[in-house]
């Protein structure tokens, strides 16, 4: 298993502030946030990129979502936010465990970028 910072926010090597959790997933605050509302949401399933996902990831994948709008109505954000996912360094992912940006509680401009 490839020990990226997130393996380790897993596997509770390094603390963070979790909001949501299951046998999948894990959901927790952005320690740099972009926006008042910032949550990282994560497979516990390492998979480096979406571009790097395979069939057998599809439920999973689904699950991810189904995490994102679950954090969403217990924050209380759910009419209005926006999910992010970088795919690799030139798009400005820093680390290579896919994750999700779940972003809310200010404007937002389009397009994004």
């Amino acid at each position: 298993m490839t020990d990226t910072l997130f393996q380790k926010i897993i596997d509770r090597e390094i603390p963070a502030e979790v909001l949501y959790e299951d046998e999948f997933s894990l959901a927790f605050k952005d320690i740099n946030p972009v926006a008042p509302h910032h949550v990282l949401i994560i497979p516990k399933k390492n998979i480096p990129k979406i571009s790097d996902a395979e069939l057998e990831d599809r439920a999973l994948l689904g699950h991810l979502m189904y995490v994102a709008g679950e954090v969403a109505r217990e924050l209380g954000i759910e009419d209005a936010f926006r999910l992010v996912v970088n795919n690799g360094a030139d798009a400005q992912q820093t680390v290579f465990h896919l994750h999700i940006h779940l972003i809310a509680g200010r404007p937002f401009t389009w397009p994004p970028g």
